[in-house]
């Protein structure tokens, strides 16, 4: 047993539907000499048939259980700086984006990232899921990022090339055990989007969407022209409970739940929209939370 690991703790605030849940095992980063014991803890792992969960900020996950029987490490890697000559940003992995965009326009005159404003993700979170807002992609303005790479426990330089973006997908969302992300730089000089949008972000996220315990959207829309919340007003689910748990009646998408909701609510109600949606349109709902389990 590793003395820095803590035993049996509460991690009900790492997942945004807050349903109860506990870590057999658990340690945070909170620096780069923190970064430096993965090896110890991965070794430890691989010597009792362990598996490690990175968590962070703003974490898009559903915990599908009560005690988890693997190793829980938080992120807390906080800091970033903006060259406002290079328009180049670098920020450590913790970071919300949401408040890196709001200072860059209060403190640097820099509104390409307005449309991240609101966004309730780490920077780890956005790249990993290659975030889209109103048209805009993380991956537009990627340069690189530093990574400790769990097989050769050593710090890398990932290219964009390297992150092999897609839509809601990279190559840390692929092999996702295999890297910790440390740093992320981009290259704010050039806005660059896969389509215009003249929403009003700020307003849509306070006014259009529902607040409360939940991740946000959370089945991946099919196409443009077929949205996720469309095909489950279709079959008649939003606003359907399962206990505690909800498809929001402000955004039919928005998954919500209660502080009383059991994660095995939410797995029944995900189940029941993706069988509704393929029993009537042949579409299957791919989610973008990632569902934890043992």
């Amino acid at each position: 047993m590793l003395p820095y690991l803590q035993k049996n703790k509460d991690i009900t605030s790492l997942s945004n539907f807050k349903t109860k849940a506990l870590a057999k095992y658990y340690f945070e980063i909170n620096d780069l000499e923190d970064v430096k014991k993965l090896k110890e803890i991965q070794n430890f792992a691989d010597k009792n048939d362990l598996k490690l969960l990175f968590c962070w900020a703003g974490t898009n996950m559903l915990f599908a259980f009560d005690k988890f029987e693997w190793i829980v490490v938080k992120n807390n890697l906080n800091w970033w700086s903006y060259d406002k000559e290079k328009k180049i940003l670098k920020t450590y992995s913790n970071e919300l984006i949401s408040n890196i965009a709001e200072n860059l326009e209060k403190d640097y005159s820099q509104n390409l990232w307005h449309r991240f404003i609101g966004l309730p993700w780490s920077v780890w979170w956005a790249v990993y899921w290659n975030a889209w807002c109103f048209g805009l992609e993380t991956e537009n303005n990627f340069l690189s990022t530093t990574v400790y790479n769990m097989s050769t426990w050593k710090l890398e330089k990932l290219s964009k090339h390297d992150m092999n973006f897609s839509y809601r997908n990279s190559v840390l969302k692929e092999k996702w055990s295999k890297y910790f992300i440390v740093d992320i730089e981009f290259d704010l000089s050039t806005k660059i989007e896969k389509y215009h949008s003249e929403v009003d972000n700020i307003d849509f996220r306070e006014n259009k969407q529902p607040k409360g315990y939940t991740c946000g959207s959370f089945f991946k829309n099919p196409s443009r022209e077929q949205s996720a919340w469309f095909l489950i007003e279709q079959v008649w689910l939003k606003w359907y409970k399962v206990w505690w748990a909800y498809f929001s009646d402000i955004h039919a998408n928005f998954l919500m739940s209660d502080w009383e909701t059991s994660y095995t609510d939410l797995i029944k109600l995900i189940s029941l929209a993706q069988r509704k949606v393929r029993e009537n349109f042949w579409i299957n709902l791919v989610n973008e939370v990632r569902i934890i389990t043992n």
